[in-house]
């Protein structure tokens, strides 16, 4: 019977074949121990002397790393490793032998890994955040699907910019201008006009001349729009979904967070409500804190973010931010006409800002003045100033950055671990 390493618990006792890589192995005389991998988990394999023909036995001893096989063998219990089972061997088939494969098991440099990212994936803990990542991904689309959200797709190419279109990568679109999409936003706006509920999942680019651990060229974005949401249902959907995630991510990738040593303690506490802090009590938590020259109306950076997230065991919203720093789609505050209805959620242990919402502006002689006043003029606006002028309601959304999230969750430094193939300042290779 041929299973996968992740199916081992089910065939406990019983003689199974798997199609595997060996990860490494060890040979203390007359026992060899593989690591083996099949892309669904990690599993050792047992190779005695006195259980096999001599000729298994020295191709098990001499195979190399990544030498790809079918192994078949017993399934056993094994309380001493975290998967918590074993494969007593009693046959091998080799594949293809691999020869010199870069990646060993001693330390190599960043620079070199992500130069052989492609193969880099195959390790154990890579494979761990891809998991992660993949989990965050199906929590996802079960959130939105079961609270009766609709995904649409936005498109890539695009006439027009959602935030300015200072860091867009510029394209020749036949005889058009274009755009690659920094945000599905504006069209995610035009579809909950049509769906009331919606939520998107794409690429989106930034051409941001940034080096941080936190940043990278192109990321994956979760866009959900909701027609006849205010601010504030808006902030309770943001931290449901949160919540929601990180809980599927404890309940299904145990194994994964085991090996990325993971305090899941910290994660455990990550359950809504979420505090608030508006922008101006923000702003004075980071004089007291010893940032004496930050200034009303400046957007935070990173050490900011921090600071700010170092005062809560949990995210934090950051509320009510100045309109001269922010989309021009967003709806002012109604009691003040200096600030909008926006929040950024702020991760804990400095990994930064992960979602980034407000409510929109719904009527038409404001957002009119707001063009004017960002020069959105030509056809490529158009079509959205009309979502005022059809039937406008009250309407909110938000944008999680993927990366961001799998990075602190997962517990990773650099976001560029959180990617299978990422694309930074310096590297569109592999």
């Amino acid at each position: 019977m041929k299973i996968t390493i992740s199916q081992a618990p089910e065939h406990t006792g019983e003689k199974v074949t798997i199609g595997a890589w060996l990860a490494n192995k060890r040979s203390s005389g007359k026992i060899a121990f593989l690591q083996l991998r099949d892309g669904t988990g990690f599993m050792q394999g047992v190779v005695v002397k006195n259980d096999v023909s001599e000729e298994v036995f020295q191709l098990a001893k001499n195979m190399t790393q990544e030498s790809s096989m079918y192994i078949t063998g017993t399934i056993a219990e094994d309380k001493r490793s975290p998967f918590g089972y074993e494969m007593q061997v009693t046959d091998l088939e080799l594949i293809h032998e691999a020869s010199d494969y870069p990646i060993t098991p001693k330390e190599h440099g960043t620079e070199f890994l992500m130069d052989h990212r492609h193969l880099w994936l195959r390790s154990k803990k890579q494979h761990a955040v891809m998991k992660i990542r993949n989990e965050i991904i199906r929590a996802t689309y079960q959130f939105f699907n079961d609270n009766g959200y609709v995904k649409i797709d936005p498109p890539i190419l695009t006439g027009s910019s959602a935030e300015g279109t200072t860091e867009l990568f510029h394209t020749q679109y036949f005889d058009e201008e274009a755009y690659l999409s920094q945000s599905g936003q504006l069209y995610m706006e035009a579809a909950a006009m049509a769906f009331g509920k919606v939520f998107s999942f794409g690429p989106t680019f930034r051409a941001e001349k940034s080096k941080t651990r936190r940043h990278l060229i192109e990321f994956w974005m979760i866009e959900p729009e909701m027609a006849f949401f205010d601010h504030e249902e808006s902030l309770e959907v943001q931290e449901q979904y949160v919540s929601f995630v990180i809980q599927a991510v404890l309940e299904n990738c145990k194994l994964e967070l085991e090996a990325l040593e993971r305090d899941t303690v910290k994660l455990e506490k990550m359950q809504a409500p979420f505090p608030r802090i508006s922008y101006d009590d923000a702003v004075q938590l980071l004089r007291d804190k010893g940032f004496t020259d930050i200034e009303w109306g400046v957007d935070f950076g990173a050490p900011h973010e921090t600071a700010i997230a170092e005062s809560y065991d949990k995210p934090v919203f950051i509320t009510n931010y100045p309109k001269e720093i922010k989309a021009f789609y967003m709806k002012p505050h109604p009691d003040r006409s200096d600030v909008v209805l926006c929040a950024d959620l702020i991760a804990p242990e400095g990994y930064g800002e992960i979602i980034g919402g407000s409510q929109r502006i719904d009527d038409l002689e404001l957002m009119q003045e707001r063009y004017e006043q960002h020069g959105l003029t030509g056809p490529a606006y158009e079509w959205y100033l009309e979502l005022q002028k059809y039937g406008s309601v009250p309407h909110s959304g938000f944008g999680l950055g993927l990366e961001r999230t799998v990075a602190w969750i997962a517990g990773v430094e650099h976001v560029r671990e959180t990617i299978p193939f990422p694309r930074l300042l310096n590297r569109l290779y592999p």
